[in-house]
């Protein structure tokens, strides 16, 4: 099964992370703790300290193999070297990102805010150990402030475990050097190796449909008030400015795109509506067939 690397887009950072969201089932395989004021009600989590409301966990893990499974049903697994970890950390502060949350990757929640954010430099020493997490040396760990009451709700009732990042990375394919070093593979399993590469080719010629789509949706959600997520929004602006778009993020756009036409009723006073569009609508969705067709 192949490894892939996931990396920052340097030409555009502004995207590596938007959101932290509040999931289940964290994909890094690590539930936060609640703070108490307690130490060893900390440790064993028997309480929860209904007045500082804190949640801290790892937001990411530097190295961890994260399963994933694509589209077409190819297994696989991705991961985030160190100094990806330690990038995106940063990135998220510089953005002023703190109060971007969303709930299982859907819904933008509000009055969650993150108050510490810190790199885990040394493991015998770090800050987290006092919350018995037990993490690894470049671990990036939260804590994050929650004064949305059915938010604090759903995490006293255990719905939701962990942390989980949103935004948009580069795929690097870290098991190319040993197909192609390995004598026994075929030409087609260094053929297959070398197509993966092409996942890194970029594109910016999309219609100007579709960048009128997301310029429209942005100012009719910013008129009506309708709260799109911070990630379509970030979407719409980077399609508005004719950025490079990496075949992973065509293929994310395009996943997107087939998954809501179904609430595109045409009217911007919708929500599914602007949400579409903030993605370019009908025209980026013709347009990344193609291009997917041709890959």
């Amino acid at each position: 099964m192949d490894i892939v690397e996931l990396i920052i887009d340097e030409s555009h950072e502004s995207l590596a992370i938007d959101a932290v969201s509040l999931v289940e089932f964290p994909a890094i395989e690590s539930e936060w703790i609640f703070l108490s004021k307690d130490t060893k009600n900390n440790l064993s989590l028997a309480k929860v300290d209904e007045h500082k409301r804190l949640i801290i966990g790892a937001a990411l893990i530097p190295n961890k193999q994260i399963y994933r499974r694509d589209e077409s049903g190819k297994e696989f697994y991705v991961f985030f070297s160190e100094s990806t970890v330690k990038r995106a950390s940063e990135l998220y502060l510089m953005n002023n990102n703190q109060s971007s949350a969303t709930y299982e990757h859907r819904d933008t929640i509000h009055d969650v805010t993150t108050v510490e954010s810190w790199i885990v430099e040394d493991t015998k020493n770090d800050k987290s150990n006092i919350y018995g997490l037990n993490l690894p040396k470049g671990s990036w760990v939260l804590s994050m402030k929650v004064e949305n009451d059915e938010v604090w709700q759903d995490i006293l009732a255990k719905k939701v475990k962990g942390f989980s990042i949103e935004g948009f990375y580069i795929d690097k394919l870290a098991s190319l050097s040993t197909k192609v070093e390995n004598k026994e593979d075929t030409n087609e399993d260094i053929l297959t190796a070398l197509s993966e590469i092409l996942e890194l080719a970029s594109y910016k010629d999309y219609p100007s449909r579709a960048i009128l789509n997301a310029q429209r949706a942005i100012i009719e959600d910013e008129m009506r008030g309708l709260n799109a997520t911070k990630m379509s929004i970030n979407i719409g602006k980077k399609l508005i400015s004719r950025s490079y778009l990496s075949i992973t993020d065509i293929k994310k756009i395009n996943a997107f795109l087939n998954k809501t036409k179904s609430i595109d009723t045409g009217k911007y006073s919708d929500f599914g509506t602007i949400t579409y569009n903030l993605y370019g609508g009908a025209a980026m969705l013709n347009w990344s067939n193609k291009i997917l067709k041709v890959q």
